[in-house]
């Protein structure tokens, strides 16, 4: 880091600084103000705060890692950009109409008041093993990369780095709540993307090409679509047989394992991505803000848009990484990422983006570039923080205290990032040993994702199910994911392992997507029979909350919030997907 890039930072630091002085000066005296920005945001800046939230220290970290150890096999995740669309124009007109907070709230409207506690405990539960923890480590990755000699009072630069984001964002969260959150997120869009593709730019630049990234790297690496049974894989579909001194079968089980196959990414994927993308109250709760539906919409598009950039410039960058390890064109790489055989190494391949960063870009450059890590870092975690804040205060405390003020409703909610951090904090061992940060990442909210996806799909689709078939899904499906964390985790935390062939051995090597999907199926099938078997919601509950129950009034209104500009552009990002879909198909 030279002076001019400290310079650069600085800057950066200012203009955060001068907005959230600006939105901070505006009244922020009531929930509505505080947690939705007063439901006053406009298109722009929904898709931009969006995207940043997204785009947080996983992807800078865990995404480029991936890109370094599997290629563009977790490509598919960032296609997924189609959900957005799903969110503008599907289900926001629902959210909008009914004037909730939370994403729990609105369960509660079309199911129970049980649902709705159900469903905010888990989410805040998830957001703290997931969300927060891994966005305090990744500043860690960042920080003790590109400055490992940084101590303070006893700290490495790892948990100096980690402890620091942490505050300069709790900040101005606390201070400016969703509206100083999506406004410093517009800003922190551009820095991030103009800074990541210059990443890319130079990586290319110093590699001597695209063409030169697939030479050295081959078309595996560019392959999407993984095959069902991976070569090498051992146990892929396989029989794990116990033999009694006879030779006799004494007991036998299957089990799944792979890297990426296809049916998991076709099948599961899809599932965690519109529960993300539709129904997180991290990602929705952007769109809540909006000032009408038009906006909503429009900003999804937008979002969805922006969402297809992080295949080229954090995955390739990754890769980019791998190939100039391999290739020797930059000898402190291969030390770094390559094992003495050659292979990856999966845990130092995590620190690829700062690795780029700290040895391809010219000063200057990277100080832009290091600019673009610190919005990334500080706008996923503002993200996350406002959300909590809100899950609690609005789903937990405001039921608690129903005639609470709203000035104490705001002090609850900045009182609640504080709390959510400390114990973020306590899980950053956990995600330390995990196989992957983006693969840490995925593998829980595939085991969290499909009963919230099935109650929220199936309830607002089918307005036969009740109360009691959604409270079926969520117990059930929660109790398998849980079972499946609690199974992982000490396997993460040590060298912890399962005797070959045990019960807890063969659920910990199911394939986490296929394991999704058995969690999907199991919800899916409890929220039906339980509903079936069970009395219809009264007409007068599900009014406006369900496909089949929506007035002609309130479709007409839909119908006028949209004309051929917001199709066009939704019509584009399905080309676009499609497009890199056939590209990334070998």
């Amino acid at each position: 880091m030279q002076t001019i890039d400290w310079l650069i930072i600085l800057a950066y630091f200012c203009l955060i600084g001068g907005l959230v002085w600006w939105v901070v000066r505006k009244n922020q005296n009531t929930a509505d103000d505080y947690f939705l920005a007063g439901r006053n945001l406009g298109w722009f800046v929904i898709g931009a705060s969006i995207f940043a939230s997204n785009i947080g220290s996983e992807h800078l970290v865990g995404l480029a890692g991936s890109g370094a150890t599997f290629g563009v096999a977790y490509a598919h995740f960032e296609l997924h950009a189609w959900c957005l669309l799903v969110l503008g124009w599907v289900l926001a007109p629902f959210y909008l109409r009914s004037r909730v907070f939370t994403m729990p709230e609105f369960l509660e409207r079309r199911f129970s008041p049980t649902a709705r506690l159900v469903l905010s405990i888990i989410s805040l539960l998830a957001y703290i093993i997931t969300k927060i923890a891994v966005g305090i480590f990744a500043g860690g990755v960042v920080f003790g990369t590109l400055l490992p000699d940084l101590h303070f009072m006893g700290l490495n630069s790892f948990w100096v780095g980690s402890i620091a984001v942490v505050v300069l964002t709790g900040i101005y969260t606390v201070a400016g709540g969703m509206r100083a959150v999506a406004y410093t997120e517009t800003l922190q869009t551009v820095v991030l993307v103009c800074g990541s593709a210059l990443v890319t730019f130079y990586g290319l630049h110093a590699l001597g090409g695209w063409h030169m990234l697939r030479e050295t790297l081959g078309p595996e690496m560019f392959n999407l679509w993984r095959p069902l049974l991976p070569e090498g894989v051992q146990g892929t579909w396989a029989p794990v047989m116990e033999h009694n001194a006879a030779g006799e079968v004494t007991k036998m089980a299957w089990y799944f394992n792979g890297n990426f196959p296809w049916v998991g990414m076709l099948f599961a994927a899809p599932i965690v991505g519109l529960w993300y993308w539709c129904t997180d109250q991290y990602i929705v709760q952007r769109a809540l803000g909006a000032r009408s539906e038009t906006e909503a919409r429009r900003g999804t598009i937008w979002a969805a848009l922006l969402k297809l950039l992080p295949v080229f410039i954090f995955i390739i960058p990754g890769m980019i990484c791998l190939a100039l390890a391999q290739s020797g064109n930059i000898e402190a790489l291969r030390e770094v990422i390559l094992n003495e055989d050659g292979t990856v190494n999966d845990l130092q391949a995590q620190a690829a983006f700062p690795l780029m960063v700290q040895h391809v870009l010219p000063a200057g450059v990277r100080g832009i570039v290091v600019a673009g890590l610190l919005s990334a870092l500080m706008s996923s975690m503002a993200g996350v923080f406002n959300a909590c804040s809100t899950l609690f205060t609005i789903d937990l405390y405001g039921k608690i205290r129903p005639h609470a003020s709203q000035a104490n409703l705001v002090w609850v909610g900045r009182v609640a990032t504080s709390v959510m951090v400390i114990i973020g904090l306590l899980w950053i061992p956990v995600i330390q040993g995990a196989k992957g940060l983006y693969a840490y990442l995925q593998g829980v909210q595939s085991y969290l994702a499909p009963p919230i996806f099935v109650v929220f799909f199936l309830g607002i689709f089918w307005k036969r199910l009740n109360a009691k078939g959604c409270l079926a899904a969520l117990l059930v499906g929660f109790a398998l994911g849980l079972i499946r964390l609690a199974v992982d985790t000490p396997v993460s935390l040590s060298d912890h392992s399962y005797t070959e062939g045990s019960l807890l051995w063969i659920i910990n090597n199911v394939y986490f997507q296929y394991y999704a999907l058995f969690i999907f199926i199991v919800s899916a099938a409890a929220m039906i029979v339980v509903s079936l078997a069970t009395s219809a919601p009264p007409p007068e509950k599900i009014q406006g909350l369900t496909m089949g129950s929506v007035s002609d009034e309130d479709r007409a209104g839909s119908r006028n919030s949209w004309d051929w500009r917001d199709v066009c552009a939704s019509v584009l990002v399905i080309a676009l997907i499609l497009a890199a879909y056939i590209y990334f198909s070998g």
